[in-house]
C-alpha cells in the first residue's frame, strides 16, 4: 500500500457552540475565589470536603457520596488539607486554603450546563438559531450563575442529567453502528452520576427510561428489523440502561467507604459492627473483645434504633416514684433505662438461672439462640426485670425495673429468652457485635424495647425501656447489640466494680464486608432523617414558579457588596409563559386530532411530543415531588426544572414560527419579538449582574432599585 502526500485532516467546527462555550466559561470561572468567605451553603458542604481529606467517616442524609467526592477531589487538586473550621458563613478562608479550586469543579459543570443544552436542542430536531436561543437563556440566567461559582452540587446535577438526556437522544438518532452504543453507556453513567449526585436525579432518570422504554416498544413492533438484531438492542439498552447505573451507584459508596476508614462524628449513628470496623473511636475499645458471649460475661447492650439518639440499656441506684403525676402508681422498683452516653452503669452480666456464679468457667459456656438467661446489673446488681404494672411513659406496655423484693407479693419475673433474629442457624451462638438479640420475657412474652420517650426529671431524662407485646415485627428498637463485652473473673461485687471500671481483652479479629456496610449506610440514608427547622429563606414550591423569595448567600462585612440567588426575572417569565402556552397547544392539537384533523404531519407531531416528554416532562418531575417532601426547601431547589424550560422556549418559538404562522409578517413580527424579548434578557442579567457577582458595589439606593419584588429580602446599608 503506498503512502499518498500530503496528508490532510478536514474537522468541522460550530463557531457559534464554541463562542457559546467560552461565553459559559467566563461567566462561571472567571473571578471564581471572590468572594474570599464562606458563601451560604459552603459552611454545610465544606464540612464533608474536610472529612473527605481526613478520611473520617460521615453519612450524609441528603444524599448519595458522589456530589461530595467531586468537591472533595476539587479540594485534593488544591492542596486542601481539610483544616479549617466551617463554623458560620462568611468566615474568611486563610492564605493556605485554594478557595479557586475548591468552586471549581461546581463552576466548570455549570459551564458545560450551556454547549450540553445547544446540543441538546439540535438533538431534539430543532435548528441551530434554536439551540442558540436556549444557550442564551442559560448562558444568562443569574440564578444558574450564583448557584455555579461556589462550592454546591445544583450545577453538578444538572450537568449529568443534561449530560444523560443529550447522550441518549444522540444514540436514538444515530444511524445503526456499534458506535452508538457508546452514547447509550455514556447515557446510562450520567444517569447513575445525577443519583449520586442527589437523590433528586432519580426522577429524571425514570423519565429516561420512559422515553428509552417508548422507543423501545416501537422497535419491537418495526417488522423491518431482524429478531435476533430486537434482541441483541434490547439486551443492550437493559445493560446500558439499568444494570450499569445500579453498578455505577454501588462503586460511589465503594469509593466513599474505602476513603473514609476512620472513626468520626456520625459513627454513633451507625452499628456497633460498622463502628467496630473503623480506626479509633469504638475499634480502640472493642479491640480484642472475646467473640461469643458466655455464661458470666459483662456486657453493654445497644439498642439498634439510632433514633432520637443511640443508647445504651441502663440502670441506677434510683427508683420509680410511687405515684406518677397523673395519678397511676408504679413497682417503686430500681429505674432501667436507656442512657446515651457511655458509662459504668450501662455494664450487665449474663447469668445463667441454674447457677449462681457471675463469672465465666473454663471454658467458657456460649449463649446460644432460645437460651433462657438473667442479667444481672453490675453496679447494683439487681436483676433485670418486668411485670404486670404499667410503663411510665407507655402505659399501654409492661414496666421493667431492676428487681427489688419489697416483700409485697410482688414476685420476681427475671428470666429472658434471647431470640437472635439475624441467626444463620437455630444453634447459633450470641456474637459480640455482630449479633441483633431480642430479649423475650419469660412469663409474658413481652420484648425488650426502647420507646424513645424520654422520662421526666425523676428519671433524669433519659430514655424509657420497657417490655412491648404490641410492636411491629421489624422494629429496630426490638433489637440490641453486645458493644463492649469482657469474661468476668470477679465473684465478689467490690472487686467485680473494680473489674468493670477496668475492662481486659482477648485478642480476636472480626470484620463486616462491604455489602454489610454498604446496606447499611443505605438504610440509614433512606430512613433516618434529621429534623428539619424553619429557615429564614426557606420557601414553597409555589413561591418558586413566580420567584417570591430570594437567598442571601454573602453579604460584606462593611460595605454593601453582596450575592444573592436571584434568576433573571425576564427569562423565568418567558420560561412560565413556555410552559403555559405549550399545554395550551398540546390540548388543542390532542382535541383536533381526537376529532380527525391532522394539524401536523406525523414527523412533527413525533417532534412536538418528543419536546413535550423531555422538556414539559422534565419539568413536572423535577417540580412536582416537592410537594410531597417534609423538608426544608430554599429556591435553588427549582433550578434543575427551570433548566428544561429553558430548553423549551425557543423550540415552542421555532414551532410557532414554521408550522403555526403562514403569513410572512407575522413571522417578521415573531422575529422582532423574539429578538427584543433576548435583547430584554440580556439587559436583565446585566442589571442584576452586582448582586449575581458581588460586585460593583452599589449604593443603597440602587439596591432598593433592584427590589423588583416587595418580597425579596435584599440587604443595604445607609451611609
Amino acid at each position: 500500500m503506498k503512502l499518498q502526500l500530503p496528508l490532510v485532516v478536514t474537522a468541522q467546527v460550530d463557531l457559534v457552540l464554541l463562542l457559546v462555550s467560552l461565553l459559559a466559561l467566563w461567566t462561571r470561572l472567571s473571578h471564581l475565589s471572590y468572594p474570599n468567605a464562606v458563601v451560604f451553603d459552603e459552611v454545610y458542604y465544606g464540612q464533608f470536603v474536610s472529612l473527605y481529606m481526613k478520611r473520617v467517616f460521615f453519612i450524609d442524609d441528603s444524599g448519595p457520596p458522589l456530589g461530595h467526592l467531586i468537591l472533595a477531589f476539587g479540594a485534593y487538586l488544591g492542596g486542601f488539607d481539610g483544616n479549617f473550621v466551617w463554623n458560620r458563613i462568611g468566615a474568611e478562608y486563610p492564605s493556605s486554603v485554594s478557595v479557586w479550586s475548591l468552586r471549581l469543579l461546581p463552576a466548570l459543570c455549570g459551564a458545560l450546563c450551556v454547549p450540553l443544552v445547544y446540543l441538546l436542542t439540535l438533538e431534539l430536531r430543532f435548528s441551530h438559531l434554536s439551540a442558540l436561543g436556549a444557550a442564551l437563556l442559560l448562558l444568562l440566567e443569574n440564578s444558574l450563575i450564583v448557584q455555579s461559582r461556589f462550592m454546591l452540587l445544583e450545577s453538578v446535577l444538572i450537568f449529568f442529567v443534561l449530560l444523560a438526556f443529550f447522550s441518549y437522544l444522540r444514540f436514538h438518532n444515530t444511524p445503526s453502528s456499534c458506535f452508538r452504543y457508546g452514547w447509550l453507556l455514556l447515557s446510562g453513567a450520567s444517569c447513575a452520576a445525577a443519583i449520586g449526585v442527589k437523590y433528586m436525579g432519580m426522577f429524571s432518570y425514570l423519565l429516561l427510561l420512559g422515553v428509552a422504554s417508548l422507543h423501545t416498544w416501537n422497535l419491537i413492533g418495526d417488522r423491518g428489523v431482524s429478531h435476533l438484531s430486537v434482541c441483541v438492542q434490547c439486551v443492550c439498552r437493559v445493560v446500558c440502561l439499568l444494570v450499569v447505573p445500579v453498578l455505577l451507584y454501588v462503586f460511589w459508596f465503594y469509593v466513599h467507604l474505602s476513603l473514609l476508614h476512620r472513626s468520626g462524628p456520625h459513627d454513633q449513628m451507625m452499628s456497633s459492627a460498622f463502628q467496630a470496623s473503623l480506626e479509633g473511636g469504638l475499634s480502640r475499645i472493642t479491640k480484642g473483645q472475646p467473640l461469643e458471649v458466655a455464661y458470666g460475661s459483662q456486657v453493654t447492650l445497644r439498642s439498634s434504633a439510632s433514633q432520637p439518639v443511640p443508647c445504651w440499656l441502663h440502670s441506677h441506684k434510683a427508683n420509680y416514684p410511687i405515684r406518677y403525676e397523673n395519678g397511676r402508681g408504679s413497682s417503686h422498683q430500681q429505674q432501667v433505662t436507656c442512657y446515651p452516653f457511655k458509662d459504668v452503669n450501662n455494664w450487665w452480666i449474663i447469668k445463667d438461672p441454674g447457677r449462681q456464679e457471675l463469672v465465666v468457667s473454663s471454658p467458657p459456656r456460649p449463649v446460644r439462640h432460645g437460651d433462657v438467661i438473667q442479667l444481672v446489673h453490675g453496679m447494683t446488681s439487681r436483676f433485670l426485670n418486668s411485670h404486670d404494672v404499667a410503663a411510665p411513659m407507655s402505659p399501654h406496655a409492661q414496666e421493667v425495673s431492676g428487681y427489688i423484693d419489697f416483700n409485697v407479693s410482688m414476685p420476681t419475673q427475671n428470666l429472658w429468652r434471647v431470640d437472635i433474629s439475624n441467626r444463620e442457624a437455630e444453634s447459633e451462638s450470641w456474637k459480640t457485635i455482630l449479633s441483633d438479640v431480642r430479649l423475650v420475657h419469660v412469663n409474658t412474652s413481652a420484648v425488650l424495647r426502647m420507646t424513645g420517650v424520654s422520662l421526666p426529671d425523676w428519671g433524669f431524662r433519659q430514655l424509657e425501656v420497657v417490655a412491648d407485646k404490641l410492636f411491629k415485627a421489624q422494629s429496630s428498637s426490638l433489637e440490641w447489640t453486645v458493644e463492649e463485652h469482657r469474661y468476668g473473673t470477679s465473684q465478689e461485687q467490690k472487686e467485680r466494680e473494680a473489674e468493670l471500671h477496668s475492662p481486659t481483652h482477648i485478642d480476636v479479629n472480626r470484620k463486616i464486608s462491604f455489602w454489610a456496610k454498604f446496606l447499611e449506610v443505605q438504610w440509614k440514608m433512606l430512613m433516618v432523617k434529621q429534623e428539619d427547622s424553619e429557615h429564614k429563606y426557606s420557601s414553597s414550591p409555589l413561591e418558586w414558579i413566580t420567584m417570591e423569595t430570594n437567598i442571601a448567600y454573602w453579604l460584606h462585612s462593611s460595605t454593601n457588596a453582596q450575592i444573592h440567588l436571584i434568576g433573571n426575572p425576564v427569562s423565568w417569565g418567558v420560561a412560565n409563559f413556555s410552559l403555559l402556552a405549550y399545554q395550551l397547544l398540546a390540548a388543542v392539537y390532542l382535541l383536533r386530532r381526537r376529532r380527525g384533523f391532522k394539524d401536523l404531519p406525523d414527523g412533527v407531531w413525533s417532534q412536538f411530543v418528543c419536546l413535550g416528554c423531555v422538556c414539559v416532562g422534565g419539568w413536572v418531575v423535577n417540580f412536582i415531588p416537592f410537594f410531597l417532601m417534609e423538608k426544608t426547601l430554599f429556591l435553588y431547589h427549582y433550578l434543575p426544572a427551570l433548566c428544561y424550560l429553558h430548553l423549551l422556549s425557543p423550540a415552542l418559538l421555532e414551532h410557532t414560527h414554521t408550522h403555526l404562522l403562514s403569513c410572512a409578517t407575522h413571522r417578521r413580527v415573531l422575529c422582532v419579538c423574539a429578538s427584543a424579548g433576548m435583547l430584554v434578557v440580556v439587559l436583565s442579567y446585566r442589571t442584576f449582574c452586582p448582586l449575581t457577582y458581588g460586585s460593583p458595589e452599589l449604593s443603597a439606593n440602587q439596591l432598593q432599585g433592584l427590589k423588583w419584588r416587595g418580597s425579596w429580602d435584599i440587604l443595604y446599608r445607609r451611609r
